[in-house]
């Protein structure tokens, strides 16, 4: 006992450095030496009249749609950068206190963010993050380059290896060579915009209103982006906006598929663009190596199928596409000496 107690102290000062995937729809915490110990959506329930934390992550999540007046669920990150500092500060710093305890604890910290971000937002994530109680300097890693590293991508070799990131907020392309980007696009599309087509889709076709929670659910149900083998139905449940009270209808697949058309082009778009802006020699290896997926969107049916029938190249699905970034930061940490040249930033190292 004496010495589980020991060791599980003395784990609690070498376990201190951990890489945060700041997402926009979830927030991954890697632990140094222990791997993913948290995953929990990016939303903050707030009281309105005190400014407190009311709830954080799932509990939060599940608040949404569902306040009353003087009760507020917000998303502090908005396509990929923060929206509202101080409500991301107060989630960091919960999410850091649940996964250590000990108030003196100041982890060393690697944070992804995605690659069109600005000076202005990056430096906003590091002061976010030392403000919840990062030690400094918090180390910043590209997101394409945290999902090619999470992927299992040859990222330090002279051969080019493409990522697609399909994330809440934003869809990051990258083309990497030598520990380094080449050719990369941002494009600030990814789930949220997914659910949102839906919601304007069903308002526009049905005459229904749909909640953020019921068009999530709509497109994990019955979302594709390619013609399925067998088309699916489902019934869902809205406000009609004609008679204002609550309607069921039945939608297909097929619905859905062409509500998410306009995202989905976006994301095709970007993965043309930056194909378009690679070296030939890199484009060639990209060709025989193929275009890797990772991210959130990734698991949206028939998204290889379309992006394969878009560029003509072979589409591979990352083994864990969801936690592929914070994977790949986690590697960061890992092996700080060997991949430090992937880390845009980090103050006076």
């Amino acid at each position: 006992m004496v010495a589980d107690s020991l060791l599980s102290s003395f784990g609690g000062v070498i376990g201190r450095d951990m890489a945060v995937d700041l997402g926009t729809a979830n927030t991954i915490v890697y632990v140094r030496g222990e791997g993913i110990v948290l995953d929990e959506p990016s939303v903050v329930a707030i009281d309105t009249n005190t400014g407190r934390p009311l709830a954080v992550g799932s509990e939060a999540k599940r608040m949404i749609g569902r306040t009353p007046s003087n009760i507020q669920a917000i998303r502090p990150l908005k396509d990929g950068v923060i929206a509202d500092f101080d409500i991301c500060e107060k989630m960091m710093r919960y999410f850091i206190q649940k996964v250590h305890q000990r108030k003196w604890a100041k982890p060393r910290m690697v944070i992804a963010v995605p690659s069109g971000i600005t000076g202005v937002e990056q430096r906003a994530v590091q002061e976010a993050a030392e403000f919840a109680g990062a030690r400094k300097p918090v180390m910043i890693i590209e997101e394409p380059m945290a999902a090619a590293i999470g992927a299992g991508l040859p990222v330090q070799q002279p051969t080019g290896n493409m990522i697609v990131d399909i994330g809440g907020g934003t869809t990051e392309v990258a083309v990497i060579s030598l520990g380094g980007v080449v050719a990369s696009q941002s494009a600030r599309v990814g789930g949220d915009e997914l659910d949102d087509a839906i919601i304007q889709y069903v308002k526009k076709e049905f005459s229904l209103a749909l909640g953020e929670r019921t068009a999530e659910e709509i497109k994990m149900q019955l979302g594709s982006a390619w013609p399925l083998e067998k088309e699916l139905r489902a019934e869902i449940r809205g406000r009609d906006l004609v008679s204002g009270l609550p309607r069921t209808i039945v939608v297909s697949s097929g619905d859905i598929r062409e509500a998410l058309e306009e995202p989905v082009s976006a994301i095709c778009d970007a993965v043309k663009s930056t194909l378009d802006q690679t070296p030939p020699e890199l484009a060639a290896d990209v060709m025989d190596s193929g275009i890797t997926i990772a991210g959130g969107g990734a698991l949206l049916r028939g998204i290889d199928q379309r992006l394969n029938d878009e560029t003509g190249m072979p589409i591979k699905l990352a083994s864990n596409p969801l936690f592929a970034v914070a994977m790949g930061s986690g590697q960061v940490l890992e092996e700080l000496e060997a991949l430090r040249g992937v880390v845009v930033s980090s103050g006076e190292l």
